[in-house]
């Protein structure tokens, strides 16, 4: 305190100036309490939490560290620092009473990149979010948002569509996926989890630089084919939901390279899903085709007109369509053959359900779905039976049953 020091040095037997002191003192607790304030507001704005999700934490941290400095805002709005803020994180405080945004955000913050309003009971993110012109982060997760007018209108048309690049609304009240966000055409990383989704709209599509997409703890029972037209897509999040089976078009997906699929209702798998060859992680506990490990036969007994149509396909009995009527002739035309190469039969409409583990890139195997003419296709025994199979055969057969053991393992935890 130079000020103090200056107050009390003087000339031997002069008298001690206490207003000058008093006015310095004042001085200085003012300084010491604004300073106090100041750190207390870095504190809060340095603790911008990233997503929960697997992933997702990363890729946000990346994107909101790069050249970025953080913010220091006083206990008024005032930027305490030379530069503009760039990143913010909102106390519940700084809501307007209706639950949204204050009005001026984007006059007070014109440089603002990344905002947090995360577990403030925000319930809409009116026109105010629209001010924000280079806002590239937006995470707003465990709020109260999902009614209608949770968005601005013309969201698609406003400078932020072409600046938001991560938005994270976990947490909230959504039922369907908000149309206004589906015009984000350079959105890459969007995050809905643990909402009360019930489907994915097909035109997710038109997200179309979107690499991470979690949509897990929802309520969702289907894909649609088209989110196979997000080619960038590297993380994709279905897990806690209720989906019942994978649509083929997944396979689409060149650039996946993690698949959460568990805790669904999955019996089999698509056998296309072994054209992700730059998958590297797939989760499947908790469906039943781990929890059962799917090795149950379901098989209703071929009727007289499919054992006529096996005889006749499977030991090439000669005939001429002059010879059948025509509804049969179309029925032999629809016989499938069984993919046992043992075997060489066909089927119909009775066929054995069997999930077969095939080997992925070498890094797992996979329950696959197969379809047999009869349970005696899949049986060791019989098939041992029929054929003479050598010592090497059969030992191959048996490391294939250990390799399935241990693969129930882990995928059951």
């Amino acid at each position: 305190m130079p000020g103090l020091q200056a107050a009390h040095e003087g000339r031997p037997g002069t008298c001690v100036n206490h207003e000058a002191i008093g006015t310095e003192v004042g001085r200085w607790r003012r300084r010491r309490s604004e300073a106090d304030e100041a750190r207390r507001f870095r504190g809060l704005l340095i603790r911008t939490e990233m997503a929960e999700e697997p992933g997702l934490a990363e890729a946000e941290a990346r994107r909101a560290s790069e050249g970025e400095e953080a913010a220091l805002v006083g206990p008024r709005g005032g930027a305490c620092e030379s530069s503009p803020p760039r990143r913010l994180v909102l106390p519940p405080s700084w809501l307007s009473p209706e639950g949204g945004l204050q009005a001026g955000l984007g006059r007070r913050f014109p440089a603002l990149e990344v905002l947090d309003v995360s577990g403030t009971g925000l319930s809409a993110l009116g026109p105010e979010l629209l001010e924000l012109a280079r806002l590239h982060t937006l995470l707003a997760k465990n709020n109260r948002l999902g009614a209608d007018g949770s968005f601005p209108k013309g969201l698609a048309g406003a400078p932020l569509a072409r600046t938001l690049r991560v938005l994270n609304l976990s947490g909230n009240r959504f039922t369907q996926v908000p149309a206004s966000l589906l015009g984000l055409r350079r959105l890459q990383s969007l995050s809905l989890g643990s909402n009360r989704l019930q489907s994915i709209p097909p035109a997710i599509q038109e997200l179309s630089s979107l690499e991470f997409l979690y949509l897990g703890g929802n309520f969702i029972t289907s894909i649609p084919p088209e989110l196979a037209n997000l080619s960038l897509l590297n993380y994709l999040v279905l897990c806690d939901n209720k989906i019942q089976s994978i649509p083929p078009q997944l396979a689409q997906l060149h650039s996946l390279r993690s698949l959460s699929l568990h805790n669904n209702l999955l019996t089999y798998l698509p056998r296309e899903i072994l054209n992700l060859v730059h998958l590297e992680e797939l989760s499947l506990r908790g469906n039943p085709l781990v929890v059962r490990f799917v090795r149950d036969l379901t098989y209703n007994p071929p009727s007289l007109q499919e054992l006529a149509g096996r005889t006749i396909k499977t030991r090439n009995v000669p005939y001429v369509p002059s010879d059948l009527p025509g509804n049969l002739l179309r029925y032999l035309s629809l016989a499938s053959n069984c993919p046992n190469p043992k075997c060489g039969g066909v089927y119909f409409d009775s066929c054995v359900r069997q999930i077969k583990f095939v080997d992925f890139c070498g890094k797992y195997r996979l329950p696959l779905m197969h379809y047999l003419c009869s349970p005696e296709c899949s049986s060791p025994c019989s098939s041992a039976s029929q054929s003479s199979t050598s010592q090497s055969e059969s030992d191959s057969e048996d490391e294939a049953i250990v390799a399935a053991r241990r693969m129930q393992k882990v995928l059951l935890g």
